[in-house]
């Protein structure tokens, strides 16, 4: 169903890859909340995905560009406000990678290299999106910017590795810009913390299958889908949020407030055996 909540609105999409990403259903639901809109990601990633016919669906441009590289955003936000006619009035940040993830690299081995890529992609591309569409001037007053995070900015989470040390820092990024871009255009800048999502990039993190399972049970009301996301990103896109600033936003079912559910204790009663090494130890890691 559609409310309107976007009409006559322009928006840029990052991060979109295929149909399972969180920004590619924040990108259908826009135009279908009335908003038009440009997407963007990396040469390569338009290349391998299928980003081509998400354009096609929504009759949207496709514009290529590396986050890391501040002309290429700087490009962006221009191409953007010429095809779509205007000064930007939301955009969202769905961008993050590790490279020690994908190459199995445990926390306390990182190679710093990696790591490094890891904090430029997932976070460093947050403030560089944000100044580049400052200097331009290319948001609209009262625009919304929305970059996706998770928990494991703030709680230690098994197998999320050095992308929660880029998640903290991307939720620092929104409340330090959001005070200077509040201040100065009236731009609001939120993050939206939300529940383990089997996504692309989020199948890549270690025990992945067994986290959403558990976020799952102990959650009140379940976790969150990417449609569900998408339509939380409407909200904070639209008119409805126009005082709502600097804040971390958890999207998870409720969570983020839970320390033990009955669930839980039922199943850690019957046993830890598996997790014991041969003197009967557990194995924490």
């Amino acid at each position: 169903m559609s409310y309107g909540l976007l009409k006559g609105k322009r928006g840029i999409i990052f991060g979109a890859l295929n149909e399972h990403s969180i920004a590619w259903k924040v990108a259908v639901k826009a135009v279908e909340e009335g908003a038009t809109i440009t997407i963007s990601n990396t040469a390569l990633a338009i290349r391998m995905g299928e980003i081509n016919e998400l354009g096609k669906q929504l009759n949207c441009e496709v514009i290529p560009a590396d986050a890391t590289c501040y002309e290429d955003l700087q490009e962006v936000f221009r191409r953007s406000q010429e095809v779509l006619g205007g000064k930007i009035d939301f955009v969202l940040h769905s961008i993050g990678m590790s490279p020690n993830v994908r190459k199995g690299r445990a926390y306390d081995d990182l190679d710093y290299t990696m790591l490094n890529k890891t904090l430029d992609i997932s976070a460093i591309s947050f403030h560089k999106m944000l100044q580049a569409a400052k200097k331009l001037d290319a948001i609209a007053e009262y625009g919304s910017v929305v970059a996706l995070t998770y928990m494991a900015a703030q709680r230690t989470i098994f197998g999320y590795n050095d992308m929660a040390d880029a998640k903290a820092m991307l939720e620092s990024i929104a409340r330090s810009f959001g005070y200077i871009y509040g201040r100065e255009r009236n731009v609001r800048i939120n993050t939206i913390s939300q529940s383990p999502t089997m996504t692309t990039a989020g199948s890549g993190i270690k025990g992945m299958d067994r986290l959403f399972d558990y976020a799952n049970r102990i959650s009140p009301l379940g976790n969150a889908s990417a449609e569900e996301c998408a339509d939380y990103c409407m909200v904070m896109f639209s008119d409805l949020t126009r005082k709502v600033t600097m804040q971390n936003l958890f999207h998870d079912g409720g969570f983020s407030s839970m320390g033990m559910s009955l669930s839980a204790m039922n199943t850690y009663e019957k046993g830890l055996e598996e997790f014991m090494d041969e003197n009967g130890n557990i194995i924490y890691g």
